[in-house]
């Protein structure tokens, strides 16, 4: 698709990309590893287009979930370890060896199939063992109890040296959860190490993300696993700046009266003669429907209200108070403007949700333009 065609697009800030992981990358802290997180096409932004970036900054471990994603990441050029964020069903591990993806293990049936596939050569990263710690809850381990306990022997002695690596994800960042997270976390990998073969200095104990690194608590851990931070979702007091613009166009000017309905169930009623711009974005490109009522968007570097419910193609702003605004002009839904800026915090009030969320929404269902 040519630029002039699109009309509705993420404009991609590889240049902010850039500056997000070198001030991000400043706050590691020394003897610890960096995996740059890349799931969700890289929150939206396109693998093939951060991998470079990634690999220019030295990181030599990144973060994934789908087998797509792994099979992106290498055709990117990235030769260094590649990690699944996630438990992999048994298909899934098999269609991914040719990518080298290190396993997550948190169930026996997991750990014989990686044993099988390393007697067989086939599987020549290790995999790391997922604990829950009191955490997620969702996928990893919880070896806090007998049943738990049995399962993680088992793995144990099935795994043995082909383990890598013990993992863990935290569910709150909060100070006082954070550090009860952690310490549970440590506590039981110290457990696993003295129930088993496996060297801690052989082995990469890893938890914590974005909002881990840049927490107050100094937590243990070999690497952080950092998605958000790298497209500006977070701390903008240090520098870190939205790597992500969404706009569309102005594809028509009415004028209507006071009294007249707008968009669907005549949810808004005008409370005087307005002049309409209908501007080409809905919620097929990721606009939601809960940001009807109060959400704003930015036209000639005004903030512009956002009137009735959301179409699929297409939404209503009042330009009434606007001068010039013509067909063709260019919205911003979501942009940094030295006028009108709609930030994340103001996108994450009006669509509901958080800016990762969103990324991964308005990236993956419109035409990105790189800059």
């Amino acid at each position: 698709m040519q630029e002039g065609s699109a009309t509705s697009w993420c404009t991609i800030h590889r240049d902010r990309i850039s500056q997000n992981l070198e001030l991000a990358l400043g706050l590691v802290p020394e003897g610890r590893t960096f995996c740059a997180v890349l799931k969700a096409d890289a929150y939206g932004h396109g693998i093939a287009q951060v991998v470079p970036l990634v690999r220019e900054q030295g990181v030599d471990v990144v973060g994934i979930t789908s087998n797509a994603e792994a099979r992106a990441v290498r055709g990117a050029g990235f030769d260094g370890r590649l990690i699944r964020l996630r438990t992999a069903t048994l298909q899934e591990i098999e269609s991914a060896l040719d990518d080298r993806v290190e396993e997550q293990v948190a169930s026996i049936a997991t750990a014989r199939q990686l044993r099988v596939l390393f007697d067989a050569g086939k599987l020549r990263s290790g995999a790391h063992l997922a604990l829950n710690a009191a955490g997620m809850s969702r996928d990893a381990l919880e070896i806090s109890t007998a049943v738990g306990k049995d399962t993680c022997h088992e793995i144990l002695a099935t795994l043995g040296a082909g383990i890598h690596g013990i993992c863990s994800h935290f569910p709150s960042n909060a100070p006082r959860q954070l550090r009860q997270s952690a310490d549970e976390f440590q506590q039981q990998a110290a457990w696993v190490f003295k129930n088993s073969d496996l060297k801690r200095s052989e082995t990469l104990v890893h938890a914590g993300s974005s909002l881990t690194l840049i927490s107050d608590v100094n937590i243990k851990t070999d690497m952080y696993r950092c998605g958000a931070i790298l497209y500006g979702i977070l701390k903008p007091d240090l520098g870190f700046r939205p790597t992500m613009d969404l706009e569309a166009r102005v594809l028509s000017l009415q004028d209507y009266p006071k009294g007249m309905t707008v968009g669907y169930d005549r949810a808004y009623r005008l409370k005087k003669d307005c002049r309409l711009a209908c501007i080409s974005i809905g919620y097929e490109n990721g606009v939601r429907r809960v940001a009807h009522e109060g959400s704003v968007v930015a036209i000639r570097d005004e903030l512009a209200p956002v009137l009735g419910k959301i179409s699929m193609n297409a939404i209503v702003a009042d330009v009434t108070s606007i001068k010039g605004v013509v067909v063709g002009d260019t919205v911003g839904v979501f942009r940094e403007s030295e006028a009108a800026t709609i930030p994340p915090d103001l996108a994450e009030a009006q669509f509901r949700t958080i800016m990762a969320d969103l990324y991964a929404d308005w990236g993956q269902r419109n035409h990105r333009v790189y800059r």
